[in-house]
């Protein structure tokens, strides 16, 4: 939020103690047709930021009275709606991810390119744009649960970020789709979006399918070719199962993400890159780090902000909405009419599992319209997979009736205390649940409680 008694200051804040390193990027910028104002200090820096509005602000890390992360926190704090980058000592992966943790959208590392410092700025002005695009519904992430909500929010707020994002979930949570909406939300939205499933690379292809080769650099290699990071050039490069590469390939992609730079197999000159990175696993990273599988340094610079995609059996008012438009999607797409879930269907979904989330969600719909016959899917069609009711710590539900009753009634009782708290405030019983009142009047429906209006269609 802006704080009122700003005015409007240049275009750009630059914080910097050495002069000449002002000087540079202040011509740069100059060219580029934007205003500077420059400070020496964080004390200064924060009195500008204080009292102006800025559209960029780039600051160095070390600074005569601080450090340049206190002007990034209090940018972050004060300031939201300004983007702000630092300017880091060359290899300082640290400071940088440090940055970036603090609020920090990017950085450009000592000595400055001014290649890369454009590039930079550009993106940077480009977010407000990102901004007024978040606004879109995020229809591809269906779901009104708490966690749902959480997801979308966090996914519009690092739309407006360069930082690297790392996605975990189990697999079929949604993970890529996830990823794409952040790329399309952002300043980048018109740059390409390179999805790659690193566990599906050879590792005697790895580094020419990531870093590209020129023509004669190994047998077979008869033309020169682009790796990833040359097509997302600009855009943002998508490593799912990031788990999956070998220590050897880490190493290579460590250095390439934290010096911006690739070479080709073959090539004497490296080729600066311009890519958003971002990572997704079902696998535990942490552990993979513990075991000695995965470079620590490489997951704390893939892992600057973590989305988390929960389980499609952790927000379960989701499931019924999230199958009646898949089913209306197949059907659209089939040409037919929309089936109905019968009611011994949708107690089965809504007790089922779902090991396989979302994924195994659309696959047992699909399965199910090519069994039903008519207009009705019966449970009968929907195969679900047999689950254990009792002794499995894995065991999340099962479509017996009994395990369903029993959830029910807790369910029921849940309900009515917390109406009762609230006198029968509705509105008011969802807040002390932590759910949508949409949710708490669906659930009533659900459960047959008709009292206080509850089973009024919206």
């Amino acid at each position: 939020m802006e704080r009122r008694g700003r005015v409007r200051g240049a275009d750009v804040l630059v914080v910097d103690d050495e002069e000449d390193i002002r000087e540079l990027i202040e011509l740069s910028l100059v060219r580029m047709g934007l205003g500077v104002d420059a400070a020496g200090s964080v004390k200064e820096a924060i009195r500008l930021a204080s009292e102006r509005q800025y559209r960029l602000c780039l600051t160095d890390m070390r600074l005569p009275d601080g450090e340049g992360l206190d002007v990034v926190r209090y940018i972050a704090t004060h300031c939201a709606d300004l983007p702000v980058a630092v300017i880091t000592a060359h290899g300082s992966t640290d400071n940088a991810v440090a940055a970036l943790k603090a609020g920090a959208f990017d950085y450009i590392s000592k000595p400055v390119s001014l290649e890369q410092l454009r590039t930079l700025v550009k993106s940077a002005l480009e977010i407000p744009k990102a901004e007024q695009k978040a606004g879109k519904p995020v229809a591809q992430l269906t779901g009104e649960s708490a966690s749902m909500l959480q997801v979308r929010s966090m996914i519009e707020r690092l739309a407006r970020s360069l930082a690297p994002v790392y996605i975990s979930g189990e697999s079929g949570s949604g993970k890529e789709r996830a990823a794409r909406l952040i790329h399309s939300f952002g300043a980048r939205s018109d740059k390409p979006f390179v999805g790659v499933n690193c566990g599906a690379i050879p590792e005697n292809l790895m580094e020419s399918e990531f870093f590209g080769y020129r023509k004669g650099a190994f047998t077979g290699a008869d033309a020169d070719r682009e790796g990833f990071f040359q097509a997302a050039d600009g855009g943002t490069l998508f490593l799912d199962e990031v788990a999956d590469l070998p220590l050897a390939m880490q190493v290579k992609l460590l250095r390439a993400i934290q010096e911006k730079r690739v070479r080709r197999i073959g090539d004497t000159q490296e080729q600066p890159v311009d890519v958003r990175i971002i990572s997704a696993t079902h696998q535990n990273l942490r552990e993979r780090v513990e075991q000695g599988k995965f470079r620590q340094d490489l997951f704390y610079r893939l892992n600057v902000i973590e989305l988390k995609m929960p389980a499609l059996r952790e927000r379960r008012d989701d499931i019924l909405p999230l199958a009646e438009n898949i089913l209306a999607r197949l059907a659209t797409e089939a040409g037919l009419r929309t089936p109905q879930l019968t009611d011994a269907a949708r107690r089965a979904l809504l007790a089922y599992a779902f090991p396989g989330n979302v994924r195994e969600l659309e696959n047992i719909l699909e399965r199910a319209m090519a069994l039903a016959l008519g207009d009705q899917v019966e449970v009968e069609d929907l195969h679900l997979e047999p689950q254990d009711c009792e002794g499995s710590p894995g065991a999340h539900g099962c479509a017996e009736g009994t395990l369903q009753d029993y959830l029910d009634r807790v369910e029921r009782d849940a309900i009515i205390e917390a109406l009762g708290k609230t006198s029968g405030n509705r509105t008011a019983a969802a807040r002390v649940l932590g759910v949508t009142f949409r949710s708490l009047r669906y659930r009533m429906e659900r459960l047959s409680m008709k009292g206080d209006k509850g089973g009024e269609a919206e």
